[in-house]
This record gives structure tokens, C-alpha cells and sequence, in this order.
């Protein structure tokens, strides 16, 4: 089972809920919690430009390798200029100007079309390395990967996708990931082959607004989808009554306490701050396998 944990902003609390979805699972010892619908448990953070998990869970990194596109050379004594090559392209991230062939890196999506589209062969291809993907395992037991965006890189989805397949060879029984913020396409691919999307906001009308626009690509890839409340207990009931019109279950809600804000900001988790709340998690996932499997 694959549970995405999205947020349509930052800073709701979507990795502190992901975080404690994975320690759930896994339970308080580190043995498999035998109420949670999980063995072989993994939190894959696919937030690349600011990937945080880490630094809550730990873990010792045993793997690591170099992410990037295939970008497009191409070979001037060769090339006869006939426009092909931009003409395939629907990111324009070729253009030709006269006799001269220009490749903008920064719009390029790796796809390959121009070098097959090519009549006269003139176009080969260069790994481009744009990120970083890493994995290992945390002392309790849970399966950590997270792939990180190098500094100045433009796009984020290639590393996600490639974060994605990475980790697809090694099968468990839970895979949490844990989202992007925002409601862009690095957040779609992260979505794409969920089974269930826990989206997570605050009870504002920021929350509100980017709760909607996510909500809104959930339902597009028609992924069953729920809410969790976080900071419950400022704002206003406007995030309720959307979820009401929406058909959005509120699965749980998180209230603004300050013991949870001091364990987060001290590097701990919710449940050092609210170790109550480790029950919760773990009804919560059993609810989640239940309506998954119906």
C-alpha cells in the first residue's frame, strides 16, 4: 500500500504527519506494530528541494547515487539546420535561428525525442547530473529514501520519478511519501500509483485555498483521499465546510498545543511532544488498509 502525504502549502505539518505514519507502523520498539496494516515499512521523501524527514527519523545512509537527464549535443558539421529537432520538441527547449542550433538546458525534459526525430543522426545525448538519491534504513527498522535537488536545478520532477523507480525493486508492505508542497507537477508525479492521499492543512484561509487546489489534483488522478486538521483550534470552521461540500473525510485533527511545537522544534517528533497520539496513528492506518481494500 502507498499513502501520499500532501499538503496544498508549506509548513502545515505534512512530513510531521508522514513521520509519525511511518513510526506508527512500525511501532514504538521498533518491531511491526501488530494492529498497523504494514510489515516492511518505508517513508520515501520526495520533497527534493528541501527534504527534512531525515532529520527526525535518523537513518544510516547505505546507498547513494547521482540523478539526471540524458540533454541533447548537437553536432554542427552534421546538422542541415531543417528544423526537426524543435519542431518534436513540445518543451522548446530547442530552437533554431538561421544555421545555428540552440539547446536551452533549462527547459529540456530529457524526453529524447530530437535525437530520434533526427533525420541526419546529428544529436547525441550527455548525462546531465541534476541531484542526489540516497537510501538506508533507521534503527527502528523503517526503510528511509529521499532524493535532493542540487542548487540552481529547475526542475524537480526527473529526481522524483527517478526516486520512485529507485526504490519500486525493493517491495514492502507500506510506503509512505512524503510530498512536495504546493500543487505543481513535482506534487503530481509524487501522486501518481498512490492508494491513498492524506492531505494535510490548518484551519485558515491559506489553508483553505491550498487545500482546494491539491484536493483538486487528487481528484483529477482519482485517488481516494482524506484530511487531517493540523494547528486545530485557530482559525476559523471554513476548512470543515469545504470538506463537508467535498465529500473530504476529516480523519483526524492535531490541536496547536505547545509541548507538540517545542518537541518538533527541538528535533523530536509528535510523539515525544503527544506520545497519546501514537494510538491514533495506528487507527488511522488500520482505516486507511480497510477502505483501500474495499
Amino acid at each position: 500500500m502507498i499513502i501520499t502525504v500532501a499538503s496544498g502549502k508549506g509548513g502545515t505539518g505534512k512530513t510531521t504527519v508522514a513521520v509519525s505514519l511511518a513510526l506508527a507502523a512500525a511501532g514504538s520498539d521498533g518491531a511491526v506494530d501488530r494492529e498497523a496494516p504494514s510489515g516492511r515499512v518505508r517513508l520515501v521523501d520526495c520533497d527534493v528541494e528541501a527534504p527534512n524527514a531525515g532529520l527526525f527519523l535518523s537513518p544510516t545512509i547505505e546507498e547513494r547515487r547521482d540523478v539526471g537527464i540524458l540533454m541533447p549535443e548537437i553536432d554542427a558539421s552534421r546538422c542541415t539546420y531543417c528544423r526537426r529537432c524543435a519542431e518534436v520538441c513540445e518543451f522548446h527547449a530547442i530552437a533554431v535561428v538561421g544555421r545555428k542550433a540552440l539547446v536551452f538546458s533549462e527547459l529540456c525534459h530529457g524526453c529524447g525525442s530530437c535525437t530520434l526525430a533526427c533525420p541526419e543522426g546529428a544529436i547525441s545525448e550527455r548525462p546531465d547530473v541534476m541531484g542526489l538519491l540516497e537510501r538506508g534504513r533507521t534503527a527502528s527498522g523503517i526503510g528511509f529514501a529521499r532524493g535532493t535537488l542540487d542548487v540552481g536545478e529547475p526542475m524537480a520532477v526527473p529526481v522524483v520519478r527517478e526516486l520512485k523507480r529507485w526504490n519500486a525493486s525493493e517491495t514492502v508492505d507500506l510506503e509512505i511519501r512524503d510530498a512536495p508542497p504546493g500543487a505543481s507537477c513535482p506534487v503530481v508525479e509524487t501522486l501518481r500509483g498512490s492508494d491513498f492521499a492524506l492531505l494535510v492543512t490548518e484551519p485558515t484561509p491559506f489553508g483553505l485555498h491550498d487545500l482546494a487546489q491539491v484536493a483538486g489534483i487528487v481528484h483529477e488522478l482519482g485517488i481516494p483521499a482524506g484530511v487531517i486538521v493540523n494547528r486545530d483550534g485557530i482559525g476559523d470552521d471554513s476548512v470543515d465546510a469545504y470538506c463537508v461540500r467535498a465529500g473530504l473525510p476529516i480523519l483526524l485533527r492535531i490541536p496547536i498545543e505547545r509541548r507538540i511545537a517545542a518537541a518538533l522544534a527541538s528535533g523530536g517528533t509528535l510523539f515525544d511532544g503527544a506520545p497519546e497520539y501514537r494510538p491514533a496513528f495506528v487507527d488511522l492506518l488500520a482505516g486507511i488498509a480497510r477502505g483501500v481494500a474495499v
